[in-house]
């Protein structure tokens, strides 16, 4: 008993870790999303990226880039993107961009892996955006992507024809409002997937041991040169679908994936599990319930086959110039002071603070009777009530966590 109570106690503090480490990147991504949504007018990103040609493609994946962020802030923002007119290449280039292509979690693969995996993260984020860009093309999905825009002008009540400039919103209180009063509900859409997925990630870092996961791939703990073709491609499907049941983040599950390698799981194994954060369960409820279920599986099937094909030409690669990395033999620093006072503490502070003032501000809107209301907000779906009634039991959980840690 007193042993369950101890990993109990380690499940919540590593939930609430990893969510910490997040934090900035969640509300950075949703204010994004909320300035896109208020200060964008669709005919200005018509021009911008409404077509999928090599110019929006590079201004998209330059966006995604300088706005990296976590999968769920850059979903919204992706949404936000297709809402106001962006063409589906270029808003898959920015998603995929935003997700990959980012500075911080770079320095994290080189903290817990090797240089090769921060270049295979790098270079395999350019490798996913060509490869979105040719299946969109091959597959020309013009009817679906048309029903998916119907829903989102419903959403937002069409475009603003003879809105004010955006100089006049970004420099106007009531502007602004309508920025925190959007950003409230980009939090408001996706709290219960955040809560019980940071959850999940805690309890199954805690309690699962780490041989389940090397039963998983097939010829782990050897040398990765000994590896058949179809051993490196059992690994890299089963890469996507370890990291659907544990989804952590694409921050977070670092060390997880540090873990795994040094267990013998093959490079493409371990960059098909890290790229995998944009195919697990909570991402694939939020586009369904953004897009509809018919958008999210042709998204999911959309990144998940071109993981599958980037890992592999990273993994052979390397190989071909004899850089694949190997593993060390020793302990994977998977321990973690996620409540470190370093660049991130402080960047949470930030945020915090600046979504304190959009709440504020929300706040303001709502008791003046002037917030937008939607057809949703009404009647729960079953779905919904479950989410519901399941982030209730999280936060039960992670108080009952809490509690343990106090005794």
């Amino acid at each position: 008993m007193q042993r369950f109570l101890s990993h109990w106690h380690e499940a919540v503090m590593t939930s609430l870790g990893f969510f910490w480490m997040a934090l900035w990147a969640f509300a950075l991504g949703y204010l994004i999303s909320s300035l896109i949504q208020v200060l964008v007018t669709r005919s200005r990103m018509q021009r911008a990226m409404g077509t999928a040609g090599a110019r929006s493609m590079a201004l998209a994946a330059f966006f995604g880039f300088i706005s990296s962020s976590c999968s769920f802030s850059a979903l919204a923002s992706t949404r936000a993107l297709l809402q106001k007119g962006a063409g589906l290449a270029p808003a898959m280039a920015f998603l995929l961009a935003s997700t990959n292509l980012v500075v911080e979690l770079g320095i994290v693969i080189a903290i817990f892996l090797s240089w090769q995996f921060v270049l295979g993260e790098y270079l395999g984020g350019i490798l996913l955006i060509l490869f979105a860009w040719l299946f969109i093309r091959l597959t020309k999905p013009k009817k679906l992507l048309q029903r998916v825009r119907q829903r989102l002008d419903r959403e937002n009540g069409g475009d603003e024809a003879g809105a004010p400039d955006w100089r006049r919103k970004l420099f106007s209180v009531a502007g602004w409002q309508q920025i925190g009063e959007t950003y409230v509900m980009e939090w408001q859409m996706v709290w219960k997937d955040v809560l019980i997925g940071f959850t999940l990630a805690g309890i199954i870092s805690a309690f699962v041991p780490e041989r389940f996961f090397e039963l998983l791939f097939v010829g782990s703990g050897g040398s990765q040169a000994e590896l058949s073709f179809f051993q490196v491609l059992a690994q890299t499907v089963v890469g996507p679908l370890a990291a659907f049941f544990t989804f952590i983040g694409s921050m977070g599950n670092i060390p997880l994936a540090a873990l795994l390698f040094d267990h013998g799981v093959s490079f493409a194994g371990v960059m098909a599990f890290i790229f995998s954060d944009l195919v697990v369960l909570p991402v694939l409820r939020i586009n369904a319930a953004y897009y509809g279920w018919r958008m999210s599986l042709y998204i999911l099937a959309m990144l998940l086959s071109g993981l599958v094909v980037t890992a592999l030409l990273l993994h052979y690669g390397l190989s071909t110039f004899d850089m694949l990395p190997e593993r060390s033999g020793g302990d994977s620093p998977v321990s973690r002071d996620y409540f470190q006072f370093n660049y991130g503490f402080v960047l949470n502070l930030i945020f915090l603070l600046i979504s304190a003032v959009l709440v504020w501000l929300w706040w303001r809107t709502r008791r003046g009777g002037h917030g937008h209301h939607h057809a949703h907000e009404g009647s729960a779906s079953l779905t919904d009530k479950i989410l519901r009634s399941l982030a209730l039991v999280a936060v039960v959980w992670l108080a009952g966590g809490l509690l343990l840690g106090e005794a």
